[in-house]
């Protein structure tokens, strides 16, 4: 701003000189703190309104103690016997590890999982991370198997009351039953006798974590069509179990160099 009354400079004459003063510009903010405040916001928002959404759907969804008789149903329906087998420490370990790390602490749904989730929606990325077992047993027996917007909300309000109604060990234990191992095995029992001929609490380290592991993508890993892709699978299974201290590197090394004996004959004997 010009003082009142001082004359414009001459050409080459220093604008101090004619009682000008040289403002510096104000310091700027980021456009990277800009962009990442933003971000900040919308993720709290977006948290915010699905945690109503879920809360809303706790008390509008279904009570939790039909997933026994809902998964009784699903067993009858593929002609397998319900309740299964107990599931093998081998499988536990090597569901949990690679689908559910947190799973025996969360509360049904892995609140660091949602929010990377919910970041990935907000950039335009696609992240399916974030489903803990509880989630995928509620998609399975009450969303028949779909995730759109309105099901995914009503999975998370599920889990909580699938968490809040059975214990660890029961929730594997229908998860183990009603999730398809490719090949046509619904059940591990199934799925043991099918791609190994022994019964579940037969199965070794390796074969049990490849049952674990076909879970995510059933026909795609499914080591009699796709053996390559069904030992790549394998390999991340039992990396996994290692991180989270199932395995030793020792028995990490061994489990990968042992075989995995598909049976020629399908079905126990």
């Amino acid at each position: 701003m010009r003082v009142l009354g001082a004359r414009r400079p001459e050409s080459g004459e220093d604008d101090e000189d004619a009682g000008y003063q040289r403002t510096r510009p104000l310091p700027r903010r980021s456009w990277r703190r800009r962009l990442a405040f933003t971000l900040a916001k919308v993720l709290a928002v977006v948290i915010a309104l699905l945690l109503a959404a879920t809360a809303l759907l706790y008390f509008l969804t279904p009570s939790a103690g039909q997933a026994t008789a809902l998964a009784a149903a699903q067993a009858r329906e593929h002609h397998i016997a319900y309740p299964g087998p107990p599931v093998p420490a081998y499988f536990a370990q090597a569901l949990v590890a690679t689908e559910d790390h947190r799973f025996n602490t969360d509360p049904g749904v892995d609140p660091l999982a949602l929010a990377r989730v919910v970041v990935s929606w907000v950039i335009g990325r696609r992240d399916q991370g974030g489903s803990t077992i509880d989630q995928q047993l509620a998609k399975n027996l009450y969303t028949g198997g779909h995730s759109g917007f309105t099901q995914v909300l009503e999975q998370l309000a599920m889990a909580v009351k699938l968490n809040q109604t059975y214990t660890r060990p029961q929730i594997l234990r229908m998860y183990a039953e009603i999730a398809y191992y490719g090949h046509g095995y619904y059940g591990l029992a199934a799925a043991s006798c099918g791609y190994f001929g022994r019964p579940a609490d037969q199965l070794t380290l390796v074969q049990a974590a490849m049952l674990a592991g076909v879970v995510n993508a059933p026909t795609y890993d499914d080591p009699l069509v796709y053996p390559r892709q069904a030992r790549t699978r394998l390999v991340h299974v039992i990396g996994r179990m290692a991180a989270v201290g199932y395995l030793t590197n020792a028995q990490e090394t061994a489990a990968l160099n042992a075989p995995l004996d598909l049976s020629a004959v399908r079905g126990c004997p």
